[in-house]
């Protein structure tokens, strides 16, 4: 674990001094559980400094796991919240074995307005019918099609990037990913409507956190669901003439897919499900690709072992086949998943008794999984803190030693449907940007990143780039 900051002492000084300690409720009579040990922190507030608005988390909620163990309970924003920390426990809540740990309602409290019914949010039978039907959108075929659509978009993106210092490399691949998800998703370029699409799911990600959760004119929440509506619009306009089409884009495929009993997704499903794989592939892949970029920044050699690499194929446009020959860049971006994952929470509420690893968990709480926490636990990583892609090399593998070790797109029935897509697109840009540029940060330079919603480079990543050779 890093070394706590100042602030991190001062907020687990504080904690220790003004929180009681309880158990989160009591035990049911004959029951062999144990209550789950916690606090609740500073009045409503809680641990929400701590855990979101105040920097990186892990100081704290290593501070949690030593404390009271792998399951504790804590306040966030005036709810109680139950803290499954580390693989063990992260696997019993994935899992859900015995059904009783809902999506719907646990993301449904942070983000359920803005990205109505997607996929993340249905459970059970739902979610599986509806699933299923999205799974014709990432077959293998697919995958192909969408690889193939995406090399001149990319080609296109990166040739106007300008070379020298202060380039702003997390703004620009975020207008990158928007351009490759549109174009790929949508079969066409955004154009004039891009700064505006862009905005709105900037606005409908931060919104969740927000702490009046109400309307109020110019506040998050309010941004957030006028983000929602210019989402809505968007596709609705556009949904006709994509229910008659035969493209191969994944709005026209979503459009035309059918279940095995012959159901099709209503236009309110289609739009619902393009919101949110739309913000999917654009959010979790540029926050893994700004990570990637900043840690090859840092550690050259391995820039120029990628570099290597992608000229070792002699071509710009990779084939589906081509993929598993980037076996450092696999690495080097699993690495970056670890290090800084996508999607550091994992929302869900209980809807009946259950246990975490013997801990009795009641009916109707909030739950939240926390990959990041995961994967920097000395207890599985040797060297926990540092840059090694290796550790994800055939000879090593140290994201076996257990199986929810590492777990950047979840897991369970509700892990990452676009899991594949995502390494696709980050393999595809990544070979053409390191083919093309050579980029480094200033000496000590390091990121801090903002946790408020998804972790993003509050600097926006500035590096200094220089051509490699004209393409």
């Amino acid at each position: 674990m890093p070394n706590a900051s100042l602030m991190d002492r001062i907020l687990i000084a504080t904690n220790r001094r003004l929180s009681i300690l309880r158990p989160l409720s009591k035990v049911p009579e004959g029951s062999d559980l144990e209550p789950v040990p916690g606090d609740e922190g500073l009045p409503w507030l809680g641990h929400t400094l701590a855990m979101v608005f105040l920097g990186d988390p892990m100081p704290f909620l290593r501070y949690r796991y030593d404390e009271f163990g792998p399951v504790s309970w804590g306040i966030m924003l005036g709810h109680r919240w139950v803290f499954p920390l580390g693989p063990k426990a992260s696997e019993v809540v994935l899992q859900n074995r015995d059904k009783a740990f809902a999506n719907g309602p646990g993301w449904g409290y942070w983000i359920g307005p803005f990205f109505h019914r997607g996929i993340m949010l249905l459970d059970f039978e739902e979610h599986l019918h509806h699933r299923r039907i999205l799974q014709h959108a990432f077959t293998n075929e697919r995958l192909t099609g969408y690889l193939e659509a995406m090399g001149p978009v990319i080609a296109r993106g990166i040739a106007g990037w300008r070379t020298g210092g202060r380039f702003p490399f997390h703004a620009s691949l975020k207008q990158l990913t928007l351009d490759v998800a549109t174009e790929v998703f949508m079969g066409a370029k955004l154009g004039r409507e891009s700064n505006s699409i862009n905005r709105a799911f900037i606005d409908t990600v931060r919104a969740g956190l927000s702490v009046l959760r109400f309307r109020v004119p110019g506040g998050r929440w309010s941004r957030g669901l006028h983000g929602r509506r210019v989402l809505e619009r968007f596709f609705r306009e556009r949904l006709p003439a994509k229910r008659g089409s035969e493209g191969s884009d994944l709005f026209a495929v979503l459009c035309r897919a059918t279940s095995e009993d012959g159901h099709r997704f209503s236009d309110d499903d289609v739009i619902n499900h393009m919101i949110f794989l739309l913000m999917a592939a654009h959010d979790t892949t540029t926050i893994t690709m700004t990570t990637m970029a900043y840690y090859l920044a840092k550690y050259p050699e391995w820039q120029e072992r990628l570099r290597d690499e992608s000229f070792a194929l002699g071509k710009d446009d990779l084939d589906f086949d081509d993929l598993e020959k980037l076996s450092g860049l696999d690495q080097v971006m699993k690495e970056a998943m670890r290090l800084v994952a996508p999607v550091p929470y994992l929302a869900r509420k209980t809807v009946k008794d259950t246990s975490i690893c013997g801990y009795f968990v009641p009916k109707d709480t909030f739950v939240a999984v926390l990959p990041q926490f995961s994967h920097h636990m000395p207890e599985y990583w040797s060297d926990s803190e540092r840059f090694d892609p290796e550790r994800f090399a055939p000879h090593r593998r140290e994201d076996k030693v257990h199986p929810y070790a590492w777990q950047p797109f979840g897991g369970g029935v509700h892990k990452c449907i676009g899991l594949h897509f995502a390494g696709i697109q980050v393999k595809a840009v990544f070979h053409r940007i390191v083919r093309r540029y050579r980029w480094s940060v200033a000496p000590g330079y390091e990121p801090t990143f903002d946790f408020t919603t998804l972790p993003v480079p509050k600097d926006g990543l500035p590096v200094h780039l220089e051509k490699v050779v004209d393409t």
